[in-house]
């Protein structure tokens, strides 16, 4: 059963809508609307066929994007946690703290980036684990990890001897220390931290896997494709917003070489290629990596175009087009950035 709609746009008008400006200007973390979404059953995964979860919530961010990209990058970030606990073999995860993530108990945090970066040979690992009875003692710093709070959790991956081990951490793990990271030109109501380990035990019970090498190629696709929905969400917005100023000095913005039909003909094809693997379950890494490059230039392309159709209007502090200008620039650095997808998609080729 597909979720509903309409009760959807209800919360984002309840929850969202009113605080877009305090998440932009004053970096107000929108926890509440994850929570509401949690417990108006929209993470639930229970009977449904995947294909159907993958729709669903591909649905989910974009709908929350085209509000508030920053807000739907959280619940990106929630999505990548439920989606490591969906796939782990733990039986703990999966019965006790997956029902959790789903009904808004609790949420969610990725804490890939580093590690992603680190198996695509741009970075080394910032965490290292020693193996103990019982679990692993880690150590290292992971600078940005986002969507974190009092009852959150997220995902990390620490080298251990040859291999690597990937956990889920609470933000309450003792000798964890968060630092908040607020100096963004926009997304600073991302809750982002850096996060400091310092012999922090990780029990048995919270390994996701003990091959996080493995792990990380089996969820890469799932990881990304939802990243695709903030784009199109993004480009949705734009072309209401063009056609909002359609008519702005006499009409001469049809003589600009963008047009919102045209940004609404390349999110309907970006979307559609993206459903179309979904239903054909192609969701493997290859083609997700082209669609989310794809959308990212096109988003870029939007939001430029978004910008000089609303003229002066647009470069006026806290206005709609800058937010969605700097929401789209982050898109484009969100890992994996643009230069790591290109390179990603070079090695296709290879």
């Amino acid at each position: 059963m597909a979720i509903n709609t309409a009760r959807l746009q209800i919360l984002i008008e309840e929850f969202l809508k009113p605080v877009v400006k305090k998440v932009d200007e004053e970096a107000f973390y929108a926890e509440d609307y994850l929570i509401a979404l949690g417990k108006e059953g929209f993470f639930q995964s229970n009977e449904k066929a995947q294909e159907q979860m993958l729709l669903d919530e591909l649905l989910v961010v974009q709908e929350t994007a085209k509000v508030c990209m920053t807000t739907a990058f959280c619940v990106w970030c929630h999505l990548a946690a439920l989606t490591y606990l969906r796939n782990s073999q733990n039986a703990y995860l999966q019965k006790m703290m997956l029902p959790q993530f789903e009904n808004g108990q609790l949420l969610g945090a990725t804490g890939l980036s580093n590690p992603m970066k680190y198996y695509a040979d741009l970075e080394k690992l910032q965490l290292s684990a020693q193996e103990v009875e019982g679990g692993y003692i880690v150590n290292g710093v992971l600078p940005a990890v986002s969507n974190l709070g009092e009852q959150h959790w997220f995902g990390a991956i620490a080298a251990v001897g040859g291999r690597e081990v990937m956990f889920l951490v609470s933000t309450k793990q003792e000798n964890l220390q968060l630092q908040p990271k607020t100096h963004f030109i926009g997304v600073n109501g991302s809750a982002t931290y850096a996060c400091r380990f310092t012999n922090v035990f990780i029990p048995q019970q919270q390994i996701i896997s003990e091959d996080a090498r493995s792990f990380c190629n089996l969820i890469r696709p799932i990881f990304i494709f939802y990243q695709i929905a903030l784009g199109l969400g993004v480009m949705e917005a734009v072309v209401e917003g063009i056609d909002k100023v359609k008519a702005k000095q006499n009409g001469c913005n049809e003589f600009l070489q963008v047009q919102a039909a045209q940004v609404k003909n390349q999110r309907e094809w970006l979307l559609e290629n993206l459903q179309q693997l979904v239903l054909e379950n192609r969701i493997a890494l290859e083609p997700i990596v082209e669609l989310r490059l794809a959308t990212v230039y096109e988003t870029l392309s939007a939001v430029q175009a978004n910008m000089i159709h609303h003229g002066a209007q647009g470069y006026v502090a806290g206005s709609v087009p800058s937010r969605k200008l700097r929401e789209a620039y982050f898109f484009a650095n969100l890992t994996p950035t643009v230069r790591q997808l290109e390179k990603m998609k070079i090695q296709f080729v290879k």
